[in-house]
């Protein structure tokens, strides 16, 4: 039935209960209208208004459903939709939304790993020209600085060792940005190895203090899957350092019987209120790319946790598993 007919019969509905009641009531309306009389009718019009505004809640109720999951639809969080009875107008309006939100969510996620791949993509021509270029040129300038405070009188040999110093310091900060932008050590002696490399580096530059646990054996994960649970990392690591006032971070990879899960957890101040940024909605996106499940908790006074589930379909002895 559609939403017009609905409509249209309960109103009949509240109607014609209304005009039973006039046709077979002992009720007379008197020229001028009596007090009874008026009571009577203005009591007949309330329970008329009551019981189609009730009919109407009843005959309604999916649409407001399908009106609340509007505004709180998000495409980072698959998966949401409403459960579908009848083969009326508005179960079909519920399907139609739910299709849309199927192809709204693949559309998306195809649009996501373009861009994403675009990304990594620039940041591996990034970080080769810091290699190659920006890195080869500091380190002739360093051996020329060490070349002219050899042959410097006295007087100047201060000044040149200073400048030797800030210019290895800035040669040093050029490799670690290559190193941010394009984990080579991801590529070359996996993932076990990048995480810890990317937690000992982020200790020694911001001095938090940083447990590592990982399970042994892991599974062998696809590059992709690797690659998400490093960007992640990163980016969890480097919101710790940003927001949460922490003093200590742990990172843990643990194998659970259908996924590899990593999490990060702080002890800073976090949240009660809390509100994703660009960051955030940077690793659903990247968690989207392999299907696996980010969850973010953060307590005022309770610390960050943040947990990316990857399924056993992103790894590559997932068929033997």
């Amino acid at each position: 039935m559609s939403l017009f007919w609905r409509i249209f019969g309960l109103n009949a509905l509240v109607l014609g209960a209304a005009t039973a009641l006039l046709l077979w009531a002992p009720v007379t309306v008197s020229v001028p209208v009596l007090l009874t009389e008026a009571v009577i009718l203005v009591g007949g019009l309330a329970v008329m208004l009551v019981a189609n505004a009730a009919l109407l809640r009843i005959g309604l109720t999916p649409l407001d459903r399908l009106t609340r999951l509007m505004t709180r639809v998000d495409l980072l969080r698959p998966g949401q939709r409403l459960p579908v009875a009848g083969h009326g107008g508005v179960a079909e309006l519920i399907r139609t939304f739910n299709a849309m939100l199927d192809r709204l969510e693949a559309e998306r996620a195809l649009s996501s790993a373009r861009a994403l791949s675009a990304q990594e993509s620039e940041r591996r021509r990034i970080a080769q020209e810091l290699h190659d270029e920006v890195g080869q040129s500091m380190t002739a300038v360093l051996l020329g600085l060490k070349r002219a405070a050899n042959r410097a009188p006295d007087s100047l040999r201060p000044e040149l060792q200073q400048a030797q110093e800030i210019t290895r310091e800035s040669l040093d900060e050029v490799r670690r940005l290559a190193r941010r932008l394009r984990p080579g050590v991801l590529e070359d002696l996996g993932l076990i190895s990048a995480l810890t490399a990317l937690t000992t580096d982020f200790a020694t530059h911001t001095g938090l203090r940083v447990t590592r646990h990982f399970d042994s054996p892991l599974p062998s994960l696809d590059p992709q899957a690797e690659l998400v649970l490093y960007r992640v990392a990163q980016e969890g690591l480097t919101n710790v350092a940003r927001h949460a006032e922490a003093e200590r971070v742990e990172l843990s990879l643990r194998r659970s019987a259908a996924s590899v899960v990593l999490c990060i957890s702080d002890d800073g101040h976090g949240s009660g209120i809390f509100r994703e940024g660009a960051g955030m909605r940077g690793m659903r996106e990247r968690a989207l790319l392999v299907g696996a499940a980010l969850d973010i908790a953060s307590g005022a006074g309770k610390g960050t946790r943040v947990s990316l589930s990857v399924p056993a379909a992103a790894m590559k002895d997932a068929g033997h598993a």
